[in-house]
């Protein structure tokens, strides 16, 4: 009996917080509340003029006669003169509302895609700014979808349905006090439609809200289908897998067409069943209404009784349109409690407080260091790593994959926190050096080059975006990527491509060098730089990286290990620990595990050259 009771306080407690996190958009509206409350003026003047109307269009049509009408003898009325003044009158009413309705539109839009631009600025720069294991936790493409799909939601909503949300409540709440005005009696009549509506209102829009929040999910899982399909093409490609990413694309949306069909299918009868409801009751009321307008002394007028009839018309539409509304809203708010979970997670500068800025000349030392990733805590990848690294010195690390030796550069890059142990630059705890500051001083030349898509002297100056073209091409020279750029009919300017696709590896290596050089690091970090290329483009590229090198301490993850004989330390891991370190010749003469793997090279380089 204890486990539904807690389930149900959990549901409740999950809708606060959903509004409370939704709530957090009203910060993006602040700085333009001045303009927004003038929008909102004119939203109530133009609402107040448009409640006019029924009863204006009412004494239109009533006017002229004194006895009671049929409604085919009462709408004949509009044509006496004695209505000349209340058409006027409408016309005027008309021009005011479209006065005051422009002006609402345009504040509103001005208001609305200023904050969205804020919001997604702010939604960017929290992403940017996140700890690498949010990225292990949530997908690209889901994170695209929440500032393209999520925001559009919200921009539609604070532009136009929260204003007309506002106007159709009004209209209802105003015009139930004007028929009660004209006769409290229909207006009882009319009223005993209005809970029943408002119950199911209530009901519908929590099931749809549902409904659209899961549709929405799916349409970013969706979405990510077609990111990794894309981003990974060639091998899709490779593997002739077309057909299974079409499927698993397939049946995304499918489940996304059949959730949005369900939704269609009860929003549908919701608003039957409201349409079937407003008009009989409507039907009943001009009857009654007919009958209070007779005999020898009626309880109401004809120009009272066609504005009541008028008024609940336009009661009946705004009832009517309140669920889509409603749902509308809350959708909406689905969306803004996704973003804002992003915005106010905490980010680097919030988890990694370190404030120190050392004199940083590329002093490192490992001590006793143990790690596990955060989302496996119970493997453990580095068990007790201990090791120095003097500036300007080299240490090379070889081992298995999973031995941990991409782990100790993320570690460097101060990606994760550790469990236990220290690491120290300079003398200075790493958790204790501001991040940022950290970062300026490293450089990582990856073994998979991210190249962004624009020109290749974007990219090289990806390392120091204040470079001016002169140190780009020294840059270039020192990388050896001068002589392929100029060979370029663009040279600089030429267009890399998404991704660096236009480049081969080779030659984004050499951009990614560049790139490196231009930041002129004093920590170097080079993860197997070397091991996807052939000979030449590797002879070039490890030409490159051997001045790179120079009076830089540099951390080097080797697959080839006849490009760490002239390291100054190697250290050999397995399963997270280090097994062997010495220099080469050291190494060598111990004959152990790196001895087994140069002499295990050594052959599969003579099988290659003997195939």
């Amino acid at each position: 009996m204890l486990r539904p009771k807690k389930k149900a306080e959990q549901k409740v407690k999950l809708t606060k917080d959903s509004y409370r996190k939704a709530s957090g958009i009203f910060r993006y509206l602040g700085p333009y509340k001045g303009i927004f409350f003038i929008g909102w003026i004119f939203l109530i003047l133009s609402t107040s003029v448009g409640l006019i109307f029924p009863y204006m269009m009412g004494q239109l049509l009533g006017s002229g006669s004194a006895s009671p009408a049929n409604m085919e003898q009462s709408v004949k009325l509009i044509n006496f003169n004695n209505i000349n003044d209340v058409a006027l009158a409408l016309f005027i009413l008309f021009f005011a509302q479209a006065f005051f309705s422009y002006f609402r539109v345009v504040i509103f839009t001005n208001v609305t895609e200023n904050a969205m631009r804020d919001l997604r600025s702010a939604a960017f720069q929290k992403l940017v700014h996140m700890p690498m294991d949010f990225f292990n936790q949530n997908k690209v493409g889901e994170l695209s979808s929440r500032l393209s799909s999520d925001v559009t939601q919200i921009q539609d909503t604070l532009k136009t349905t929260i204003a007309e949300f506002f106007r159709q409540i009004v209209i209802v709440f105003g015009g139930i006090a004007f028929i009660f005005v004209f006769s409290w009696k229909l207006a009882l009549i009319m009223l005993g439609t209005v809970p029943v509506m408002a119950v199911i209102a209530v009901f519908f829009g929590r099931f749809i809200r549902k409904l659209s929040k899961k549709s929405q999910d799916n349409a970013a899982q969706s979405n990510a289908i077609i990111e990794e399909s894309l981003v990974g093409i060639s091998n899709v490609k490779s593997f002739t897998n077309e057909l299974f990413m079409i499927k698993r694309y397939t049946e995304a949306i499918d489940e996304i067409k059949n959730l949005n069909i369900k939704s269609g299918v009860w929003r549908g009868l919701f608003v039957s069943f409201i349409i079937f409801c407003l008009f009989g009751a409507i039907v009943f009321i001009i009857w009654q209404g007919l009958l209070m307008t007779q005999g020898p002394n009626p309880q109401l007028s004809s120009q009272d009784f066609f504005s009541f009839i008028m008024y609940t018309i336009m009661m009946g539409a705004s009832i009517g349109s309140l669920p889509d509304l409603y749902a509308s809203i809350q959708k909406s708010i689905g969306a803004t409690e996704n973003l804002m979970e992003i915005i106010d997670s905490p980010g680097e500068q919030e988890l990694n407080n370190g404030t120190l800025k050392p004199n940083v000349t590329g002093q490192i030392r490992f001590e006793n260091v143990k790690f596990s990733y955060p989302q496996r805590k119970d493997i453990t990848v580095l068990n007790g790593i201990s090791f120095d690294a003097a500036s300007n010195h080299t240490v090379a690390l070889v081992g298995s994959s999973g031995s941990g030796k991409s782990t100790i550069a993320s570690l460097l890059l101060n990606y994760y926190n550790i469990e236990s142990g220290n690491i120290l630059i300079d003398g200075t705890k790493i958790q204790d050096i501001d991040t940022y500051h950290l970062r300026k001083h490293i450089a990582i030349v990856p073994q998979e080059v991210l190249l962004f898509a624009g020109s290749i002297a974007e990219n090289i100056r990806f390392g120091n975006t204040s470079a001016s073209e002169e140190e780009v091409i020294d840059a270039a020279r020192k990388a050896n990527a001068w002589e392929f750029i100029q060979s370029f009919p663009e040279g600089l300017e030429t267009q890399v491509g998404d991704r660096g696709i236009q480049l081969s590896g080779g030659q984004k290596q050499r951009i990614a060098i560049a790139r490196a050089i231009i930041k002129n690091p004093t920590i170097l970090i080079l993860d197997e730089a070397t091991s996807a290329l052939d000979s030449e483009s590797e002879r070039l590229v490890q030409d490159a990286l051997d001045k790179l090198m120079v009076g830089r301490t540099s951390i080097v993850i080797a697959h080839r290990l006849s490009t760490i004989k002239n390291a100054d330390t190697i250290l050999v891991l397995q399963k997270g620990e280090i097994v062997e370190s010495g220099n080469h010749e050291k190494l060598i003469q111990d004959k152990g595990v790196y001895f087994n793997l140069v002499e295990l090279q050594g052959i599969e380089s003579r099988l290659g050259k003997t195939s």
